[in-house]
């Protein structure tokens, strides 16, 4: 037994994990996303076999998401860049109301109860469900990004909100540059690189969030040193990392080789259904 868990379950746990990192990586490279919205679900049930708390499950969830997205958002981005998609100019408009925006939600996390993170999440992964399954050419905001005041609180609801899901920005930034008119590989390239800018402030955030976990649950094995600082799981991310990386490029290929209409569907629907998954457990207090 290792941490209350038979050596089998460990090695299943293990094959999942590096499972999931090889998806969220091609779907960080196809969707710009980062991969969390593939990873926290993943890292919720792995958690809960672990015997991680309820209370602590969904903030060590996101802070391992997070921690993951750091590397993939980098080759991701790296890939896209060469091939000159990333609009530079979003970037210097919205960098900082983004860094402000992870700190409030880093904020956030260390006080607020468990439910909040489940909340943001299914409603979060609900509309861009419908974004992706619905969408029509006629959706639009306007027909170019909007300047000034408005643009940069954009930024910050882009970064608050992915702090609190776990992600790296790429749904919010997807869906806003799309409906104001932005081709959607620019889209994608473009959320690549503001993945990085969220998930560095965004780990080191629940890191601080989750200090004081450790001492509140000193049983959970989970949530000791060396298995964890803070709210990051370091066995979670040493096993998604690896895969992650190398699948990256190769969904940056995919992104730019072939019609995204097939796999937009597709992740709409798992949108839908991890977004039920947490319905239920708020509903069931699981």
């Amino acid at each position: 037994m290792i941490a209350g868990l038979d050596i089998k379950e460990i090695v299943e746990l293990a094959l999942l994990l590096i499972a999931t990192g090889a998806l969220s990586g091609f779907l960080a490279g196809v969707f710009g996303i980062g991969g969390g919205a593939i990873l926290v679900p993943v890292f919720y049930e792995c958690f809960r076999i672990a015997g991680v708390p309820l209370e602590v499950r969904m903030p060590l969830c996101i802070g391992t998401s997070l921690a993951v997205i750091i590397p993939t958002s980098i080759r991701s981005f790296q890939a896209h860049y060469k091939r000159g998609a990333v609009d530079m100019s979003i970037l210097r408009v919205w960098w900082l109301p983004i860094v402000i925006g992870v700190v409030a939600g880093s904020v956030i996390a260390r006080y607020a109860p468990e439910k909040l993170f489940k909340i943001v999440f299914v409603c979060v992964a609900y509309s861009a469900s419908a974004r992706l399954i619905f969408a029509r050419e006629g959706w639009k905001f306007g027909d170019d990004l909007p300047k000034g005041p408005l643009m940069r609180v954009y930024g910050f609801c882009v970064g608050i909100l992915s702090t609190l899901m776990g992600i790296g920005g790429g749904l919010f930034s997807n869906l806003l540059m799309t409906f104001y008119g932005r081709p959607i590989h620019q889209a994608v390239a473009t959320s690549s690189a503001l993945a990085v800018l969220i998930s560095i402030p965004g780990a080191l955030g629940y890191i601080y969030a989750g200090w004081p976990a450790a001492a509140t649950y000193p049983a959970v094995a989970a949530l000791q040193i060396p298995f964890a600082l803070g709210y990051v799981s370091l066995i979670g991310a040493v096993l998604v990392m690896p895969m992650s990386l190398v699948t990256a490029p190769l969904g940056v290929r995919a992104a730019h080789a072939m019609s995204k209409r097939t796999l937009e569907v597709a992740f709409g629907c798992y949108l839908f259904i991890v977004g039920s998954r947490f319905v239920m457990s708020l509903v069931g207090g699981q």
